[in-house]
């Protein structure tokens, strides 16, 4: 089982694992952005606090939502899309990302999206129709070598606010489990945004240690649902 929001379960036994008792709060090491708990008044040593939890846990600057898709033919793509839970701080991330599968343990036509509370991992919502993505393919080979990795990187990228203020035009980020190879594509809200979208393709980049040889590319969402061909011509690079 797993957490539907917060308060409610359903059976998505085929992504869950057994719990993983490590517990590492990585943003020490990455500077993640978080916000100051906001109180009137410090209290003193003498004062006893009435909520212990505010002051323990480290609130993000957004609140994220994690979905799950997984492909059953028998199904509209909807009800092939789930919700598996919030979060807005760093112990409620990793409390969920140490519970559930590696991308590389997915079956084939299996997603991972992570995307602003409020935003749907779908091309038809509103702060994604004028957007794009930064797209990185992976071969096989790279499913056991570079996968996970990749996609924790990607994820902390995000919940961190890495991309300084052009993380306010990333709407979320996916990864897709392919038998062909895999992809792992960072939304953004607007294609003609350039600015932000060369910083937020070149920090990533940098996140990566991609070589600087090796390319990534941007495509608008247009673009990619409208295409005839197997591949979409990118509207920017790095």
């Amino acid at each position: 089982l797993c957490w539907q929001g917060r308060d409610s379960l359903t059976d998505c036994t085929s992504f869950i694992q057994t719990p993983n008792p490590r517990f590492v709060l990585r943003y020490f090491d990455i500077g993640v952005n978080i916000k100051a708990p906001e109180t009137e008044d410090q209290p003193t040593d003498s004062q006893v606090v009435a909520n212990p939890e505010q002051y323990i846990k480290h609130p993000l600057q957004n609140r994220w939502a994690l979905w799950y898709f997984k492909n059953d033919k028998s199904k509209s793509w909807t009800e092939n899309l789930r919700l598996i839970s919030k979060f807005d701080t760093v112990e409620d991330f990793w409390a969920l990302y140490n519970h559930i599968q590696q991308p590389s343990k997915l079956g084939f036509g299996c997603d991972y999206c992570l995307f602003k509370d409020g935003i749907k991992p779908m091309w038809e919502d509103d702060r994604n129709k004028l957007g794009g993505r930064w797209l990185m393919t992976l071969n096989k080979q790279q499913r056991h070598n570079d996968l996970d990795r990749y996609w924790m990187e990607t994820l902390l990228c995000l919940v961190g606010e890495s991309f300084d203020e052009a993380s306010e035009d990333v709407c979320g980020a996916v990864v897709n489990v392919r038998p062909k190879g895999d992809k792992i594509a960072i939304w953004t809200s607007n294609c003609q945004n350039r600015d932000a979208i060369m910083t937020i393709g070149q920090l990533y980049k940098e996140r990566l240690s991609i070589p600087s040889k090796a390319m990534i590319g941007y495509q608008s969402h247009d673009d990619t649902s409208s295409k005839s061909g197997s591949t979409t011509k990118n509207m920017y690079s790095v």
